[in-house]
């Protein structure tokens, strides 16, 4: 098995994922994962997707991540490592999508509109 390259996202976070076998080393933006997500439940999304495959220290994982903020990053590196499982064997993608780990959530912060103060949010309305 040669390095599998897939891409995770979730609101403004991008992260880029690079899989190749190997004994479970997590590294994201260079740093281990647990000092790059110091809480356990940031650490328990990190591993849902190897958890529900039983591929629990099988893989090396290489992780570059940019963009909003801890959650987005989290969420956006288990969708790349759930995309990366399937991609190295398909019979993971029920598991998965199960828990629906396979879905890009498509939810984005709305745009400001001009004269609003905010998206959707009206300057006070004066009667008189």
């Amino acid at each position: 098995m040669s390095v599998i390259n897939t891409i995770g996202r979730r609101k403004t976070s991008v992260a880029r994922v690079y899989m190749s076998e190997g004994k479970g080393k997590i590294t994201i933006n260079k740093r281990d994962y647990t000092d790059y997500f110091p809480t356990g439940v940031l650490q328990y999304k990190v591993n849902q997707p190897f958890a529900l495959t039983e591929t629990t220290g099988k893989f090396d994982v290489t992780v570059n991540v940019k963009g909003g903020g801890i959650n987005g990053q989290v969420e956006a590196v288990r969708l790349g490592i759930a995309r990366a499982l399937v991609e190295n064997d398909a019979e993971h993608k029920p598991a998965l999508k199960a828990e629906s780990l396979m879905t890009r959530d498509p939810r984005m912060v709305e745009r400001k509109k001009p004269g609003q103060p905010k998206a959707r949010k009206k300057f006070q309305f004066s009667k008189r």
